[in-house]
C-alpha cells in the first residue's frame, strides 16, 4: 500500500462557481470555494483548484454537496509590497453526493522552522508548526499547522528537520492586518491537528 504523506478529503457545499485560475503547460485550471461546517457550527470556506478535465468528468446528478479528494498545496504569490503563501486544495477527484460534512487531512513531512509554543489568554496551549511536505520532482508544499494541548507540548520539543505526521482538518481563519493603508481583513488557512505522531526522542 502506498504511504500517504499528503491527502485531503472534503465534503461541503459549493459557495461559488468555478472561475478560471491559470493555465500551465496547456492545461487549464479553475478555482472555487467549498463551505464545510464544523461540529461547532463554524463554517470553513476552503479554496479548491481543479483541472478543467476533472471538472468536466464528474456527474452533477448525485446530490447538492461536493466531495473532493486530493492534496493540500502551497504556492508563493509575489505582490508589489509582499510575498504571500497561498494555501489551497488541489482536487484529484470530485463527486456530487449528499451526506455529512467531511474535513479530513493527513500530512507527513519535516518541520522546516522551529516550532512556536504559546498560550492563549484563557490558558489554552498552542504550538504552530510549518511542515515541508514532499511532492514529486523534488518539490515541497510548505503548510502551516496548529496543535493543541498535550500534543502542542510534545510538538514544542521538536526541532527543524524532525519528521512529524499529522491528522486533522483544514480550516480558514479571518484576521485583521494593520498595513500602511490601514486595517485589512485577510483569511489564513492552516491545518488544525487532531492527532500527531512525532519522533520518539521528544517524549
Amino acid at each position: 500500500m502506498e504511504h500517504i504523506t499528503n491527502h485531503v478529503h472534503l465534503r461541503g457545499s459549493l459557495l461559488s462557481l468555478p472561475a478560471f485560475s491559470h493555465e500551465n503547460h496547456g492545461r487549464r485550471f479553475f478555482r472555487f470555494f467549498l463551505e464545510v461546517p464544523r461540529l461547532s457550527g463554524t463554517v470553513d470556506i476552503l479554496p479548491v483548484i481543479a483541472e478543467e478535465a476533472v471538472l468536466n468528468s464528474f456527474d452533477l446528478s448525485g446530490g447538492e454537496m461536493l466531495t473532493v479528494t486530493g492534496q493540500i498545496r502551497s504556492h508563493n504569490v509575489y505582490g508589489e509590497t509582499r510575498r504571500h503563501l497561498m494555501i489551497f486544495v488541489f482536487a484529484v477527484n470530485i463527486l456530487a453526493e449528499d451526506g455529512e460534512p467531511i474535513n479530513e487531512v493527513i500530512l507527513e513531512g519535516p518541520i522546516c522552522r522551529e516550532p512556536t509554543y504559546r498560550r492563549t489568554p484563557l490558558g489554552r496551549e498552542i504550538c504552530d508548526l510549518m511542515l515541508a511536505v514532499p511532492r514529486a520532482f523534488r518539490r515541497a508544499d510548505y503548510l502551516p499547522c496548529i496543535l493543541w494541548g498535550r500534543t502542542a507540548q510534545e510538538a514544542a520539543q521538536c526541532h527543524t528537520r524532525d519528521k512529524i505526521r499529522i491528522q486533522g482538518r483544514l480550516q480558514s481563519r479571518i484576521y485583521t492586518k494593520i498595513t500602511e493603508h490601514g486595517a485589512e481583513e485577510r483569511t489564513a488557512y492552516e491545518i488544525s491537528a487532531l492527532s500527531a505522531e512525532m519522533p520518539e526522542d521528544v517524549f
